[in-house]
């Protein structure tokens, strides 16, 4: 059985992202990481790998696919983070899935660039942004807003999204409420175009209360 990754070597709760990124790619490639032990032992810092989880899906190369599995996964933590809830909450068919170690690697691989230019200039800061009640709920509302809009066929849009929801993830990761500030801007301006322009979110809910009623 390989180790799980709550058993390395370093305190999980203080770690890089970058850290807690190679600790996850170590091992056999054809491990399945299960969600409920990346979770463990991070501390405040636990939505933002859940997000980080839920946003993997969206750099699948197959059109549809990613979305589909990511977005349903955005929307739950973001209704979480709405309800105020201080520990998440996963069915347990969800707690004992995850992703693969080689696809890990692979996303390692090709973000390790950006995360080394991030641990530059992000840092602990502006913590009004990540524990005020208020300010978690708005940061949850975007991400049930951008995880519905992630889940819709609105092509050419799986990496914008996916890029922005990481964002998100990392300031939650890195505790940095300046990321996470400039992730709200640019999260309002794509609800903007792509949602409320687009007319995406009012069609999805007119076809989800149809189905309701």
């Amino acid at each position: 059985m390989a180790p799980e990754p709550g058993a390395s070597s370093f305190d999980r709760g203080e770690a890089g992202t970058r850290d807690l990124l190679a600790a996850m790619s170590l091992g056999d490639p054809e491990d399945q990481l299960r969600l409920r032990d990346l979770l463990a032992g991070l501390g405040k810092r636990v939505f933002g790998m859940m997000l980080f989880v839920a946003t993997l899906p969206a750099f699948i190369p197959v059109p549809g696919v990613g979305g589909a599995v990511g977005g349903p996964l955005v929307v739950l933590v973001g209704v979480q983070l709405l309800l105020g809830m201080r520990k998440p909450w996963l069915p347990r068919m969800l707690a004992e899935r995850g992703p693969h170690r080689r696809s890990v690697q692979r996303f390692e691989q090709l973000l390790a660039p950006w995360f080394r230019r991030l641990e530059r200039v992000s840092r602990p800061r502006m913590p009004g942004l990540l524990d005020h009640r208020a300010a978690t709920m708005f940061t949850g509302l975007l991400l049930v807003l951008l995880g519905v809009l992630l889940a819709l066929p609105i092509p050419f849009t799986n990496y914008v999204f996916g890029l922005l929801l990481l964002a998100f993830a990392l300031g939650l990761l890195e505790r940095d409420g300046a990321l996470m500030l400039g992730a709200w801007l640019v999260g309002i301006i794509a609800i903007a175009v792509f949602g409320v322009l687009s007319g995406a979110l009012a069609t999805a809910a007119t076809e989800w209360l149809g189905r309701l009623f």
